[in-house]
């Protein structure tokens, strides 16, 4: 292991243990800085509308539900970029077309978006209960 890399442990969930663990906790095994970017707000949208192909500027701010304004998506399409997710493509056109599509990385990310999406919707019932059970007992 060089300098500077923490080892990863990755522990049978059935054993009650995390699924990942780091040997030390200030590092966090670099999962906070990949935690950050995917779960701000926008990119995952991103990713999701990218994985059907090539997008202009333009059609891929219209894709994206509620309404993500453009400085928000530049901003949100960089981040991705310098991650090594996206990857933008200029045209030397007049105006400049510029497009983005997923990289290789990006789209192996689409698989982990879907499970987590068939997980969210396979217990979405079972949340809806434990909020109203919850809510339930704690209201006063």
């Amino acid at each position: 292991m060089s300098a500077g890399h923490t080892a990863v442990t990755t522990l049978g969930a059935a054993a009650g243990e995390p699924v990942i663990s780091c040997e030390t906790p200030q590092d966090e095994c670099g999962v906070r800085d990949v935690l950050d970017r995917l779960g701000d707000k926008w990119s995952v949208y991103v990713v999701v509308e990218l994985a059907s192909g090539v997008l202009r500027f333009k059609e891929l701010q219209r894709r994206i539900h509620g309404g993500i304004s453009q400085r928000m998506l530049t901003l949100t399409v960089r981040r991705l970029e310098r991650d090594g997710l996206v990857k933008r493509t200029v045209h030397p056109t007049i105006p400049p077309q510029v497009e983005y599509e997923l990289t290789a990385m990006g789209h192996s990310l689409t698989y982990l978006v879907k499970e987590l999406a068939d997980w969210s919707i396979a217990h979405r019932p079972a949340i809806a209960a434990a909020r109203a059970s919850y809510d339930e007992t704690h209201e006063a």
